[in-house]
């Protein structure tokens, strides 16, 4: 009880006390490198213990805690002795109010066969509660003809333009998510239309008709966006001729194994995985030393596509070396600086701009190094890839997909602070595999606590997140100083 307490009372205890001397914030930077490497024997833990600070101790305690045990702080021992204590209310993430819309958003889920009430969604006046109807409508409601009209309609009115949008608005996504809820409820009519969107300029647009095609089992179609100039498009015809033809499009899947992106090469090489053709694993073998010498961490799930492809065993994989650095305003985090990013969306993507303030007294090494890219530019002309509006959006940095990230892997810090609505959280693909994307909480999602670190809260603006749609875009993200 008495560790709980310590590490709960953590925030308090910063507040509580003076300022530190310089030996002592070195000090304080020595046990953040430790527990960054999850080194339980450096004698800087064994050093600091008995340190006349308590600030000082409950840094050691807090390392030591986390190097034991990677679920730190989510433990069920753990949160039911929390409730038994005030101090974590001092680190309790700001409370939003959810949109009005997102009650419709969710009634729809259960009513996805109701047609009546897909019908009155799609008119809805927010375009998320419409997009939901898209990804809900089915064939149950083939018969119905207004529903169907609407998702033609929006097919039809694919602007010229889908660069940009309006703040409300939609530019592709409409045309987009209909020619998929099409193919599900009205083949033959989403046929007639797949064309023209396949061949788009957008390649969202061509993405989702992709998504189609492996509805419709459009081989044709597929084996054509199988070969798309973009990476993404590549991805999603790939996955799904894999999945109707087997390994008769072998030949597609190994042309596709010399893409630039992770996206096609790692769906390429899951589709080769167990081929009779002897090219294969050479091909595959190739491929893996390329991209293991573009030595970034993040790119792990195509590599590891590529040996299972060659018939080697995952171990055979080569990781880059892990850098362990202390990055600018660490400790400045750690012992409470109050840094705030203003992310400013393109105007393209509706425009508008929210705040976060980074979260350094529970994670002050991924917030400094989040701080360190967003102020040389690493976010800026970034898109969110991912939104699911009742759970997440996620993206931020280049070329942003699920398989790229930045190059060095950022260590978890989990703690204790809930995945709260509005909360910033790290996107890795397993324990310490930050790969410094953001994903937002666009509701409680408490059961992320166990696997993602939350480096920072959304505490101005959460309406303009909530308006997030697929493919927006950041235009910058700067520091803002605190009021």
């Amino acid at each position: 009880m008495r560790t709980l307490l310590g590490l709960l009372a953590l925030p308090m205890l910063l507040s509580a006390q003076g300022p530190l001397t310089s030996a002592d914030s070195a000090l304080i930077g020595r046990i953040l490198l430790a527990e960054d490497r999850r080194d339980s024997n450096d004698a800087v833990l064994r050093q600091a213990e008995s340190h006349a600070d308590a600030r000082v101790r409950a840094f050691v305690l807090q390392a030591r805690s986390r190097i034991r045990d990677p679920r730190f702080g989510w433990s069920d021992s753990l949160l039911s002795r929390a409730g038994a204590t005030g101090a974590r209310a001092a680190v309790a993430p700001t409370q939003w109010p959810e949109p009005a819309w997102r009650l419709r958003f969710r009634g729809l889920t259960a009513n996805r066969d109701d047609c009546q009430a897909l019908r009155a969604a799609v008119s809805d006046s927010a375009w998320p509660v419409r997009l939901r109807a898209a990804a809900l409508a089915r064939a149950s409601c083939a018969s119905d003809d207004s529903l169907a009209r609407s998702f033609t309609g929006w097919v039809a009115a694919l602007p010229s333009n889908t660069a940009t949008r309006s703040a409300g608005a939609v530019s592709w996504h409409g045309a987009a998510h209909g020619i998929v809820a099409l193919a599900r409820m009205r083949p033959a009519e989403a046929r007639s239309r797949l064309g023209g969107l396949a061949t788009h300029g957008q390649w969202q647009v061509r993405m989702y008709a992709a998504r189609a095609a492996g509805v419709l089992s459009d081989t044709a179609m597929l084996r054509a966006l199988a070969r798309d100039r973009d990476d993404n498009v590549k991805e999603a015809a790939i996955e799904a001729l894999s999945r109707i033809t087997g390994h008769t499009d072998d030949s597609i899947y190994l042309a596709a194994l010399s893409s630039s992106g992770a996206p096609a090469v790692r769906a390429a090489a899951i589709a080769l995985k167990g081929s009779t053709r002897t090219d294969v694993r050479v091909a595959a073998d190739v491929m893996f030393d390329r991209w293991a010498m573009r030595a970034n961490a993040s790119e792990r799930d195509a590599r590891v596509a590529l040996i299972e492809a060659a018939g080697r065993p995952v171990t055979s994989d080569r990781p880059p070396p892990t850098r362990v650095e202390l990055p600018p305003q660490a400790v400045a985090l750690a012992l409470g600086a109050d840094v705030r990013l203003r992310v400013t969306m393109s105007d393209a993507s509706g425009g508008g701009s929210y705040v976060v303030r980074l979260r350094g007294d529970v994670a002050p090494m991924m917030a400094a190094r989040v701080l360190a890219l967003a102020t040389s530019g690493y976010y800026n002309s970034g898109n969110w890839h991912r939104v699911e509006h009742d759970f997440v959006i996620q993206g931020a940095g280049p070329g942003t997909n699920e398989y790229v990230g930045y190059k060095d892997y950022l260590r978890d810090e989990l703690g204790t602070v809930p995945h709260a609505r509005g909360t910033v959280g790290m996107s890795t693909r397993a324990h310490d595999t930050g790969d410094a994307q953001w994903f937002i909480n666009l509701k409680d999602n408490l059961r992320l606590g166990r696997d993602y670190t939350v480096f920072a809260e959304v505490i101005e603006g959460i309406d303009v997140v909530d308006a997030v749609l697929e493919g927006d875009v950041i235009a910058r993200i700067e520091v803002v100083r605190a009021r």
